[in-house]
């Protein structure tokens, strides 16, 4: 099947034309781009769209999303990370969710990315305590099913808590502590089994679905473990997906405990370079930059979350000067609260104008539009896949109305998409060349169907989870004082503060 759009607005973000629009046609042909230019002919049979009025542009890219989150999203508010994890993440957990629920939860996942313009994630689920090649599968099975373009990834971490925080041990109680150190933790030999199974189950599932390693942080994870997903993602071609210096405690935790930075502690392991995903790089230093351009490494830059949890504001002008692909990426459900990132274009658009007088300096909306498309899909190893509008490359596109208020009058299209979009001006959303959305209408599931299912399922899952977050409840204080013991510490980093926003 082929579809031809004549006469649109085209923003291709490839390398001829950037962030510069153009009018001409766009042809797909089964799940390709066939041919982009003036005047192109109609294939028999070709579906005809009429592009006057229509900006036709790539797919956004969500570069980091935790979908484990999306049933408590709107539950927490002014709780730094630390604390804000003792009940999104609860250290005495709730059991799994049934399986059933984990399928309608990606389900909800990619139903609001597809309509907030989103055609491809990076999804670090995390469903602890135990990786399970079934629940995995019910995660494809999920995005397979309506049509979205995924890297997927069941999160791990085999260290202990008490040492991975600066000052755990001497202000936990040890009762706390000794129940905290008991807790079961897989080793290397039982996730790597686990990947194994995957790539060979799951991994390249409907062309468009694949796996990603994800170990969760160089402070969460052992040398062995980090080194053995490394090892797993070169040989797939698949990132290495990790989150790194999100806080100023976990800056303070390198210093104390190896006094090392993380990001250097993975470049001496060999496991920072072109494969390597960082999400956050909030508390990096002048040298970790240098390291993580050296790399050519990627950061997904958490606009939303970093300040929804305190965390402050990634130095992006420093990033991108050294080298570093940005992206964009929403962070999880329960500390951003909405899976557009659209929101997150906005907010990064305006966050960096805070970080000096040094005006010209500050991140600009082609910069912003860039990092949510080309620059997500190479920092998902993607970029010759999607993230761009170019023959050959596979169809994921969005086609936005340009009549639409959010374009009246239409001054400057890149600037309105990052200033002024929210999604509402889309009429239609194409993956791998399969409109999954027209006209306001998703066209693979029942939404309705979906939504109340899950409406009906939620009153006696909160209730337990409310029950789960009391249980929790009594590490607040012990975690409250790490908080604010790092935040006050001096690290020598704080020159970064206009930046960051951050605390301390």
């Amino acid at each position: 099947m082929a579809t031809l759009i004549r006469g649109a607005t085209i923003l291709a973000m490839d390398a001829a034309h950037g962030a510069t629009p153009f009018t001409g046609d766009l042809l797909v042909e089964g799940n390709t781009i066939a041919a982009i230019g003036p005047d192109l002919s109609a294939p028999p049979g070709a579906a005809l769209i009429d592009g006057r009025d229509r900006l036709v542009m790539p797919g956004l890219v969500n570069g980091h999303l935790h979908s484990g989150e999306t049933f408590f999203r709107g539950r927490y508010e002014r709780l730094p990370l630390e604390l804000w994890l003792l009940y999104a993440y609860p250290l005495l957990m709730d059991p799994p969710i049934p399986r059933e629920l984990l399928y309608l939860r990606s389900l909800l996942v990619a139903i609001e990315s597809l309509r907030g313009g989103v055609t491809t994630i990076c999804d670090d689920f995390f469903d602890p305590p135990v990786h399970d090649l079934d629940r995995v599968a019910a995660v494809f099975a999920a995005y397979e099913a309506i049509g979205i373009r995924a890297n997927v990834s069941s999160g791990v971490m085999n260290l202990k808590l008490m040492d991975e925080l600066p000052f755990a041990r001497e202000v936990v109680p040890a009762a706390l502590q000794a129940v905290l150190d008991a807790m079961p933790a897989v080793t290397v030999e039982e996730y790597v089994a686990h990947c194994e199974a995957v790539f060979a189950t799951l991994h390249g599932r409907a062309g468009r679905l694949r796996f990603m390693l994800a170990p969760s942080a160089p402070q969460r994870c052992s040398p062995e473990l980090m080194l053995a997903c490394d090892a797993f993602a070169r040989r797939h071609c698949v990132p290495y997906h990790t989150h790194v210096l999100e806080t100023k405690t976990q800056a303070v935790a390198g210093r104390v405990h190896s006094g090392r930075s993380p990001i250097r502690a993975m470049h001496d392991l060999g496991i920072l370079h072109r494969g390597t995903t960082i999400a956050h790089a909030v508390w990096v230093d002048d040298e970790d930059i240098a390291l993580m351009g050296a790399a050519g490494c990627s950061v997904v830059h958490n606009a939303i979350a970093n300040q929804r949890l305190g965390a402050g504001v990634a130095p992006v002008r420093q990033l991108l000067d050294a080298g570093v692909t940005i992206a964009l990426g929403t962070d999880g459900l329960s500390s951003n609260d909405t899976a557009r990132i659209f929101d997150v274009m906005r907010v990064a658009g305006l966050v960096h104008s805070l970080s000096g007088p040094e005006y010209g300096r500050w991140v600009g909306a082609a910069e912003i539009l860039t990092a949510a498309t080309i620059g997500g899909a190479r920092s998902a190893l993607l970029d010759d896949v999607t993230g761009s509008l170019e023959v050959g490359k596979r169809a994921d596109l969005i086609v936005l109305d340009l009549a639409a208020t959010n374009f009246v009058p239409l001054s400057d299209p890149v600037k309105q998409l990052v200033y002024g979009e929210n999604g509402s001006s889309i009429v239609m959303v194409m993956v791998d060349g399969q409109v999954v959305l027209r006209d306001g209408r998703l066209t693979t599931v029942d939404e309705a169907a979906v939504l109340a299912e899950i409406r009906a399922a939620m009153p006696a899952l909160l209730a337990a989870h409310a029950a789960t977050e009391q249980r929790n409840r009594v590490f607040e204080p012990w975690f409250a004082e790490i908080h604010r013991r790092a935040t006050a510490m001096d690290i020598g980093m704080d020159r970064y503060a206009g930046d960051r926003g951050a605390p301390g």
